[in-house]
């Protein structure tokens, strides 16, 4: 420990606002002086050699990583709160602009299949999400969930990809907030952002997004309650304005819009799809609030489950009513819903959806912000970021710097992309997250440490492995050769059987205590399959930006949070040590003292 906070108040004692001491950012012992930093820099490969094997375990997740917080969050949530943070936290920006954005360029009136299509693969990822956050109940999410199951390193990189999307959905929601406010105002999408001369996507500066995000935090940051309050009554407005723009969109609507059907062929369905998969985004936020939730078993598959079900259903809906009002190649990018009414001559109508749409947007702005929070929170607790990020608020028992360190971030964004800059970038880490979820889900379902033997983690392996690659394969060929099919006749029996393999080869190695994932292997196989294939739907700049970005978390990673949690490993492995001592020494003391 640093000699300078040897004066200091004990870390527990000291003000909640008066934590910014090195101790509270790098209290590790790698970083408590230049000798042993280098020291540990020099044991780099080392230590990603242990971090790369190991795996925390749920009573860890759920007890022991806890206390780095010091305070508890309230648990306060029941599933009628879920089931609203459900609605308020996905029905934003995806449904309102990229529905018109992604039914003008690439998929035309068959945006409805490309929802359709994001929508199956978003339910089966909920299915692994609930699973998980019923038996974890902890707010790390996706990360405590991958952590248990594929270790430090497969959580880290997925850490990075939350944090990525947590900041750029934050900001695409916002830049989404201020076009539907300026339509309001009955003024251009643009017309309240800054000109510069700045490259292209990057040259509208927007001050209304970042005083948006800036509120929102505010009002997250005071109660995780009085938030719940707050978006019930927000989603009810938004409910509302939802059933009138499916109502009187199907009673102004003209079939011969939907013609042609398909203009921009099979390609640009499955190209949208991977777009407005961002417009699903966000019910991964639910899963983050199960350490805040009166009884998780029961709370979760009903929040989770029933919202999703309800919110594909209304998105299919609106994208069609959508292609029937307007013809495809008329509808407008930025704000399709109100422009569409107001072509129709339902200038009152207009403003209304414009006002439907601040709504959704500001409840998904509010309950992203408590998850991504808490998701923040618990990537702080592991070490992986600075634990001062950890910190709990007695008095308001929520996350506030994790919270602030995501809302300045996104700020910072927001101010300068375009939501087309975002949105992409968004899409991909969201499904490779999905995907890692679903590989995680079987590797609980087959394997159980110290228990599954060697030779059927191997076929394990193997068969995750099989099953990727096939579906890598598909992907690949459907992007090389959108019209061909031979190359499917190799890569798609192969997935089938590596799942079928799995499924008859290997025996699953644990049940689920109150509610699972039906049909495993099969389903969760299924959504790595879909994930990838949407993945290899995105445009080439996507994978660059992902792959620049997963170059910073990797040179972050080896110089930071590879050596922090390898410390934090360590202080954890003896204090389990000098507890299984003393439990030992206070046993033969009782045994020697029960002697005649």
């Amino acid at each position: 420990m640093a000699s300078d906070s040897m004066e200091e108040p004990p870390y527990s004692e000291r003000s909640y606002w008066r934590r910014w001491s090195k101790q509270d950012f790098l209290p590790e012992q790698s970083f408590q002086s230049w000798t042993n930093y280098l020291t540990a820099l020099s044991q780099t490969w080392l230590r990603f050699k242990d971090r790369l094997v190991s795996r925390s375990d749920d009573a860890t997740e759920m007890d022991e990583i806890r206390k780095e917080s010091e305070n508890d969050m309230k648990r306060c949530l029941n599933w009628w709160d879920l089931i609203w943070f459900g609605f308020g936290s996905v029905i934003g920006a995806g449904i309102f602009v990229l529905t018109g954005q992604e039914a003008h360029d690439h998929a035309g009136p068959a945006i409805v299949l490309s929802y359709v299509a994001s929508g199956i693969s978003a339910m089966l990822s909920v299915f692994c999400y609930t699973e998980f956050a019923i038996e974890i109940p902890v707010a790390g999410g996706s990360f405590a969930y991958l952590r248990v199951e594929l270790g430090d390193f497969a959580a880290f990189i997925t850490a990075g990809n939350i944090l990525l999307e947590s900041i750029v959905g934050s900001a695409a929601v916002a830049r989404g907030w201020t076009s539907y406010f300026t339509t309001l105002l009955n003024r251009p999408s643009n017309a309240l952002r800054i000109t510069t001369n700045l490259k292209q996507g990057f040259n509208l500066l927007d001050p209304i997004a970042v005083a948006v995000l800036l509120i929102s935090a505010t009002i997250a940051m005071i109660s995780t309650r009085k938030t719940s309050l707050l978006n019930w009554f927000a989603s009810a407005i938004n409910t509302f304005v939802i059933l009138f723009i499916i109502v009187l969109g199907f009673f102004h609507a003209n079939t011969s819009n939907l013609s042609p059907f398909l203009p921009y062929g099979v390609p640009g369905v499955f190209r949208a799809a991977a777009i407005v998969y961002f417009a699903y985004g966000g019910f991964d936020n639910v899963a983050t609030m199960a350490e805040e939730t009166k009884k998780p078993s029961r709370d979760i598959p009903i929040g989770l489950l029933g919202s999703m079900s309800l919110i594909t259903v209304i998105y299919c809906l609106m994208a069609l009513c959508l292609s029937m009002m307007q013809k495809y190649t008329e509808i407008d990018e930025n704000a399709a819903f109100s422009v569409a009414f107001g072509s129709l001559g339902l200038k009152w109508a207009k403003y209304v959806v414009a006002f439907g749409a601040l709504k959704g947007m500001t409840t998904v702005l509010l309950v992203g912000t408590l998850g991504q929070g808490r998701y923040i929170t618990h990537i702080a607790r592991t070490h992986m970021i600075p634990p001062w990020f950890a910190l709990v608020h007695p008095k308001t028992g929520t996350p506030i710097y994790a919270t602030l360190f995501i809302t300045i971030s996104a700020s910072c964004i927001a101010f300068f992309s375009s939501l087309d800059v975002l949105s992409s970038l968004l899409s991909i880490s969201t499904l490779f997250i999905f995907m890692m979820m679903a590989v995680a889900l079987l590797v609980r379902r087959y394997y159980v440490r110290g228990v599954t033997p060697t030779q059927n983690l191997i076929k394990l392996v193997i068969f995750l492995l099989l099953i990727i690659a096939s579906s890598m394969a598909t992907s690949a060929y459907w992007g090389l050769r959108p019209n061909g099919w031979i190359g499917y006749t190799i890569s798609v029996p192969l997935w089938f059987l590596a799942t079928l393999g799995l499924s008859l080869v290997l025996t699953q190695q644990r049940t689920p205590k109150v509610w699972g994932v039906p049909l495993v292997p099969w389903l969760p196989s299924l959504s790595i399959a879909i994930n990838i294939f949407l993945m290899g739907s995105l445009p080439t700049e996507a994978f660059i930006r992902f792959a620049i970005c997963t170059g910073v978390m990797l040179i972050y990673y080896v110089f930071f949070g590879l050596h922090a949690t390898y410390d934090m490993a360590r202080h954890h492995q003896q204090h389990e040590k000098m507890i299984q001592s003393v439990k030992v020494m206070k046993e033969s003391s009782e045994n020697n003292n029960g002697e005649p």
